[in-house]
């Protein structure tokens, strides 16, 4: 009961710091997508990668874009984070990212390293890389069936431990989405990533987007969240840097307890994104419709869209969905995660607060 209390005095103060970012926001995290080309077809994929097609900015424009930013958040640079598809395939990644670099800015990667060789990890050492995330979503035959790619195991484990061994990197982290029946591998996957020399690793459940939609029997029910919160909760206390993803309020009881910070959907406040054809958004895992797309940065100038757009996420979500309107979390989530809410319908569509 202490525990729930104290989580409420802090949830009401982020409530009132959230409802300032909706009129202030704040950038902090910057992701580009610079393609949705990837080496993998994982099952889960939200952005549909190899499904569909998109054209790419040239690298002079990413460069551009880099120019604009740094010029328009002088004093208060976001991180850029790197993202795909597999960004690693993006012809002159290294070109860009040395300029990225150069420019001043912090900037981290999400990858699946299957081309992370020595040699391209000393190649993100020389451009600067300072985090990483790298996906392992099971054991070496589910993770294999899983990314759709025969012997993808063995070379993301090879891909980590290159990282690892060049020991410069501030944070190397592996993520893991589980599913209703990959749930059952988590204490193996367990002893694995106890064999790595990372420094936190991050376990999500599958999530109803992209591709996850056509496989509805590897949901997660009720009962696997609340197998897999008390998983994490089992593993921190015997000091395993393991966390659960940002995704989602947690309730009461379980905020904080299954990662070290309280749920606030930065979507659209904090965080943006450009995706790989130049459009802007938010989180690059809400859907893409003519609600979530903000504009395009070959017409507008980013910060003239962060500026005066984004009022589809500048608001408090919960008094348009009439079920969360009645509920007593209401001030503490928001209406919850950006990228389960239906944009149309204007309802939360997954809430595990009473899990």
């Amino acid at each position: 009961m202490e525990i729930e209390k104290l989580n409420e005095k802090y949830l009401r103060k982020l409530n009132v710091y959230r409802k300032k970012l909706y009129k202030e926001p704040t950038l902090r995290q910057l992701f580009f997508e610079l393609t949705l080309r990837c080496n993998e077809k994982c099952w889960h994929c939200g952005s549909r990668c190899n499904d569909v097609c998109s054209e790419e900015l040239d690298i002079e424009t990413w460069k551009a874009i880099v120019d604009q930013v740094k010029e328009d958040f002088e004093g208060k640079l976001p991180q850029i984070n790197i993202t795909g598809g597999e960004p690693l395939l993006y012809p002159g990644f290294e070109e860009f990212m040395e300029y990225v670099h150069s420019s001043g800015f912090r900037w981290g990667m999400t990858s699946n390293a299957l081309n992370i060789t020595p040699e391209i990890a000393e190649m993100l050492e020389r451009t600067g890389m300072a985090t990483i995330s790298v996906s392992i979503d099971g054991v070496e035959s589910t993770h294999d069936r899983l990314r759709g790619v025969r012997g993808a195991y063995k070379r993301t484990m090879k891909g980590i431990q290159n990282l690892i061994d060049r020991q410069c990197f501030e944070h190397i982290m592996v993520t893991t989405v589980v599913n209703h029946e990959t749930l059952a591998e988590l204490d193996e996957l367990y002893e694995i990533m106890c064999g790595l020399d990372i420094d936190s690793w991050r376990i999500i459940g599958v999530e109803p987007i992209g591709r996850a939609l056509d496989r509805p029997e590897l949901a997660m029910t009720d009962e696997d969240q609340s197998r897999l919160f008390e998983f994490i909760e089992s593993k921190r206390r015997e000091d395993m840097p393991v966390t659960y993803g940002c995704s989602h309020f947690l309730g009461l009881k379980r905020e904080l307890s299954v990662r070290n910070f309280y749920f606030l959907c930065q979507a659209g406040v904090k965080t943006a994104s450009i995706m790989s054809n130049g459009d802007v958004g938010a989180c690059l895992d809400i859907e893409r419709n003519h609600i979530t797309v903000q504009g395009n940065i070959k017409e507008r100038r980013f910060s003239e869209i962060w500026k005066n757009e984004f009022k589809a996420f500048r608001y408090d979500r919960s008094e348009a969905d009439e079920k969360c309107r009645a509920c007593g979390n209401r001030e503490y989530c928001g209406g919850g995660a950006c990228h389960t809410w239906d944009f149309e319908a204007k309802k939360q569509r997954v809430c595990i607060a009473d899990i």
